[in-house]
């Protein structure tokens, strides 16, 4: 089975730069997603937040980037401990090919 999600998101919030207790540096963040896809032959307008994390060496590069700014994010989705929602966790992100456009892009999630 494969857990790869592709995502073009906007940083909405970001924790400060906290610790695990393993001393790994760790950063919640808060990403909002807007795209206009096609679903069944009909465009539909996709809206969602989505809470995610990055640890050790991304963490301390995403800590950097400012809150509004849209980026390509890549990683896997997981449910934290006795939770039933779900967070990625980012192991990339780069600049968006489509920055500036008025929508982003699932491109898969396999």
């Amino acid at each position: 089975m494969a857990n790869l999600t592709r995502l073009t998101a906007v940083i909405a919030e970001s924790n400060p730069l906290r610790f695990t207790p393993a001393g790994l540096p760790a950063l919640d963040m808060r990403l909002e997603h807007e795209s206009q896809v096609e679903e069944a032959g009909s465009q539909r307008m996709v809206r969602l937040v989505l809470k995610a994390v990055a640890l050790g060496a991304m963490a301390e590069r995403l800590v950097k980037q400012p809150i509004g700014s849209q980026w390509l994010f890549s990683g896997f989705l997981a449910s934290p401990r006795n939770a039933k929602s779900v967070v990625l966790h980012i192991q990339d992100f780069q600049q968006d090919q489509f920055q500036g456009a008025s929508n982003g892009h699932v491109q898969e999630i396999q």
